[in-house]
Formats: structure tokens, C-alpha cells, sequence
């Protein structure tokens, strides 16, 4: 590997570890600003989920602007409107003016600054046989920002205040905009061999396509897994009669071994077929879920589950983006992958709501597990016939290309 290609990796890495980690950190304020302020928890969390909706809605539009003047750029100005977003957070005296921050400003930064645009940018300046590897570390370093930036954030709460912490994270945020300097993937200018495909043109022959719905329905099931175990395992430890820490300790382990599992996947996406390892990780996730239930909660089974989870966890990201260039081209890469992306967070939504509905409305989770069981099941299915081999169709063919 060159010089210039680890130095653009680094950055990458860095940037989608601050990236990631800073916002997996703010459900550590819920407990002291709304004790201090007097907000409700109800008020909080919908700032936080609204946050999380209009991020995978703006993802599309910010992948098409990267696309067309370069993710450095975009990057740059994600990152600004992070720190401008958490020093709305700190200053806000009210939950409406909080709710435009978190939810609004925020989603939309990240957004602009989040992996999506950062493993496009770094699929676009990469040859083709590096590039599993460049999604796998970007991918795994946003699981090793919420592994270490998260602690960081709750030592800051409670060596300076919830205030004074989230002024901290507003100047971390800034440091992306250095880390950013590299990947300046300027798109290449159309040659009259090679006319330029349209961003509709690319849009058009991707929505029309079998594969791409393949994948953008499967990342809806990642989703639903990552969003319900993120946000109810703890809980459902909590039911087994199992301490806090256990809860704790699983949702760590899991970002934790997540690490391994995405350079892995990395690995593998530039050696081996893309669309064969993901129908194994969606299979290896319900095969290890349904052993999961079938076994006696303790701490240790609990653990372990959580540690195999991590290793299945976002290993989904790099064959997926490895299939989406593939099938589509790296031109119009951050808009295509976005709009996956988009069922991605759907899906996270359906997770998280969908198990708080289930768990009031039976007292268990069990109806859960075996939705997300089930859905495991078909997401393995459905990737079977995704084409794994082609090179995408230019603007001039697109209106006769099959698959």
C-alpha cells in the first residue's frame, strides 16, 4: 500500500470514528439535562429519534451533492454544522430550540459527515482491489469511536457538566475538518468515448433494477437487527433477572468485536463474492439468534451472544457498498449507497419502535426475537440473486441494460 493511500485511509478512519462516536454519545445526557432542566424523557428521546430519521432522509440528498463537487467539501461542512449543532444543544434553554438542534441540525450533519460519504469518497480515490479493505476500516472505525469516545463523553459529564461536556465534543467535531483534507475525490471531468451518466440517469437504471432493491431491503433488516439490539438488549437483559452491568457490557462487547468483524469483511469482499457473504452473515445472525433463545440466560451466554453478534454487526457495510459500485458505478456511488442507506435507517426505526410496541403490549420479547429471526431468513434469501460480477451500464446504454 502506498504512502498516500494509508494516509488517506487513516484520515478516513479518524474522521468516521469522531463522526460516529460523538453521536452515539448523546443518550448519556438524557439523565442530567432533563433532571436539571426538567424536561421529559419522552421529549428527549423524540429529538434524538428525529435525529435519526432525518438522517437517513437527507442521506440521499447529501451523497448527490458529494458526488458532484467531491465528499471533501461536504465532510468539511458536516463537520461544521456538527459543532454548530451540539453548541446548539448546550446553549438551549428550552426541549423546542433542543429538538431543532439534536433532531434537525444534526441529522442533517450527520449526514454530510457521516460513513456513507466517507467510504464513498475513499471508494472513488482507491483502486478496486483495495477498497474492501478501505470500507472495512471505515467501517470499523466508527464502531471503535463509540467504543472509545462514548466513555470519554460520560468522563467529561461528569468532570465538568453536561454543558461543559458538550462544548468539549462541539470542538472535537471541528477536528474533521483536518482529517477531511485528503479525500478530496473530485469527480473526473466526461469524455466524449465515455459520456457522463446523469445523476437521474444512474437513479433511474438503479431504481429499475432488481439488484438494487435486493439491497436496499436487506440493509432494511440490518437495520431492524442493529436498532432493536442497541436499544432493547439491555433491557432484555434487565428482564432475565441479569444485572445492569451484564446490559452494559453486551452492547460494549458488541462494538467492540464489531471491530474484528468489519476488517474482516473488508477482507473478504475483495477476495471473495459479495453477495455470498452477505446471505452468511444474515443467515449466521438468525441461525444465532434462534440459539440464542434456545439457551438459559446467564452472563455468560448473554456475553458470548454479544460477542459473535459484534462480529456480524456492521460486517454487512462493505460487501454492500462492494455491491452498489459494482452493480452502479463509483460516479454517482454516495447518492446510490445513500438511498440504501435510507432503508438502513427505516429499518433502525422499525427495530427500535416496533420492540418497545411488542415488549408493552405482551411483556416480552419474544415476539421480537422471532420477527427478527424471521427476517434474518429473508434477508439471506433475497441477496441470492444479486448480480455479482458485472460492470455497470454507461449513460448511453442505460435505457437497454438488463439484469
Amino acid at each position: 500500500m502506498t504512502r498516500s493511500a494509508t494516509l488517506l485511509m487513516t484520515c478516513a478512519v479518524l474522521c468516521a470514528a469522531l463522526a460516529m462516536g460523538l453521536r452515539q454519545s448523546f443518550g448519556l445526557f438524557l439523565a442530567p439535562m432533563t433532571t436539571e432542566l426538567g424536561w421529559s424523557a419522552s421529549g428527549f428521546a423524540l429529538a434524538i429519534a428525529l435525529q435519526v430519521l432525518l438522517n437517513g432522509v437527507s442521506q440521499p440528498l447529501c451523497g448527490q451533492v458529494a458526488d458532484r463537487i467531491g465528499g471533501r467539501k461536504v465532510i468539511m461542512g458536516g463537520a461544521a454544522l456538527y459543532a454548530l449543532g451540539i453548541l446548539g444543544m448546550a446553549l438551549s434553554e428550552g426541549l423546542g430550540l433542543f429538538t431543532f438542534f439534536a433532531g434537525l441540525v444534526m441529522g442533517v450533519a450527520v449526514s454530510a459527515a457521516g460513513m456513507p460519504v466517507i467510504i464513498a469518497s475513499l471508494t472513488r480515490l482507491l483502486p478496486e482491489e483495495q477498497r474492501g479493505r478501505a470500507v472495512g476500516l471505515g467501517t470499523a472505525g466508527s464502531s471503535f469511536g463509540q467504543f472509545l469516545v462514548v466513555p470519554m463523553a460520560g468522563l467529561g459529564i461528569s468532570q465538568a457538566g453536561w454543558q461543559g461536556a458538550l462544548f468539549l465534543m462541539a470542538g472535537a467535531a471541528l477536528l474533521m475538518i483536518p482529517l477531511a483534507l485528503p479525500l478530496n475525490d473530485q469527480p473526473a471531468p466526461a469524455t466524449t468515448a465515455q459520456p457522463e451518466q446523469s445523476a437521474k440517469e444512474a437513479l433511474s437504471f438503479a431504481l429499475r433494477t432488481p439488484s438494487f432493491w435486493f439491497l436496499f431491503f436487506g440493509f432494511y433488516v440490518c437495520g431492524l437487527h442493529v436498532s432493536f439490539l442497541s436499544v432493547h438488549l439491555p433491557g432484555f437483559v434487565a428482564s432475565c433477572h441479569l444485572p445492569v452491568a451484564v446490559g452494559a457490557g453486551a452492547i460494549a462487547l458488541i462494538g467492540l468485536f464489531n471491530v474484528v468483524g468489519s476488517l474482516t469483511a473488508g477482507e473478504l469482499s475483495s477476495r471473495w463474492k459479495r453477495r455470498e457473504l452477505l446471505v452468511l452473515i444474515y443467515a449466521g445472525r438468525g441461525v444465532l439468534m434462534a440459539g440464542f433463545l434456545m439457551v438459559e440466560k446467564t452472563a455468560a451466554t448473554v456475553l458470548g451472544f454479544s460477542a459473535l453478534m459484534g462480529l456480524l454487526w456492521l460486517s454487512t457495510v462493505p460487501p454492500t457498498v462492494a455491491l452498489c459500485a459494482r452493480n452502479f458505478g463509483t460516479r454517482w456511488l454516495a447518492t446510490i449507497f445513500g438511498i440504501v442507506f435510507l432503508g438502513h435507517q427505516l429499518g433502525g426505526f422499525t427495530g427500535a419502535w416496533l420492540g418497545g410496541v411488542i415488549f408493552d403490549r405482551t411483556g416480552s420479547y419474544d415476539l421480537m426475537w422471532s420477527i427478527s429471526i424471521a427476517a434474518a431468513a429473508f434477508a439471506a434469501l433475497v441477496h441470492i440473486p444479486i448480480r455479482d460480477g458485472m460492470t455497470p451500464a454507461p449513460a448511453a446504454a442505460t435505457s437497454a441494460a438488463t439484469r
